[in-house]
């Protein structure tokens, strides 16, 4: 499992993949192949942001699962997405204990607050975050949704748009392209809005 910390939201995991890939090469490879529809149009390549919504939605659970790419279990999702002008983003979503951002003085009027998975590890320092298991009481539960622009240059046109090598050389590109940015641009707006929560 791969080892998390504020500055990482996303691990590509190279590794794992080849050694647990049926076809030799590429576990992430095999699964572009299962889902080959969604890497053309009409038989033509995609245009790259569209080849990079793809190429993460494939390499991210609940599509992998182990994902070719972990993503912070705190974090979910963590998507690409394109905005209402075509340009390409980072789409993420935080839980926030409400407790942390406003502090009341009395705890015995205190709505619920989200609650720590209880089949995590109980020294996560990322924890899962899950709704209250019991409704005896109000709960706010707040989250925060982030939105981070990805710069045009990581993407890539891929050249393939059928399954085989050269799409799946093209979609861990651009994938690994994808984390280095979401761990440059996004893991410190996350740090931030956590601070020495969690």
């Amino acid at each position: 499992m791969p080892e998390f910390d504020r500055s990482t939201l996303a691990i590509v995991d190279d590794i794992r993949d080849r050694e647990q890939a049926s076809d030799g090469h590429s576990r992430y490879g095999a699964y572009l192949a299962q889902h080959a529809a969604d890497f053309h149009e009409d038989g033509a390549p995609l245009r790259p942001v569209e080849f990079a919504m793809a190429a993460w939605r494939t390499a991210t659970a609940p599509v992998m699962a182990p994902g070719y790419v972990h993503v912070r279990p705190d974090v979910y999702p963590l998507d690409v997405y394109r905005d209402h002008h075509g340009n390409p983003g980072f789409y993420a979503k935080v839980g926030l204990r409400h407790g942390d951002l406003a502090r009341r003085p009395d705890n015995r009027l205190r709505a619920r607050d989200w609650e720590r998975n209880p089949w995590g590890r109980s020294d996560d320092p990322f924890p899962v975050l899950l709704s209250p298991e019991r409704t005896d009481r109000p709960a706010v539960l707040v989250a925060a949704t982030l939105l981070v622009p990805i710069p045009d240059d990581i993407l890539l046109r891929p050249t393939a748009a059928r399954p085989g090598r050269t799409l799946t050389h093209e979609a861990k590109q651009v994938v690994a392209a994808l984390a280095a940015h979401a761990n440059r641009a996004l893991a410190p707006l996350v740090a931030d809005l956590l601070g020495g929560a969690r």
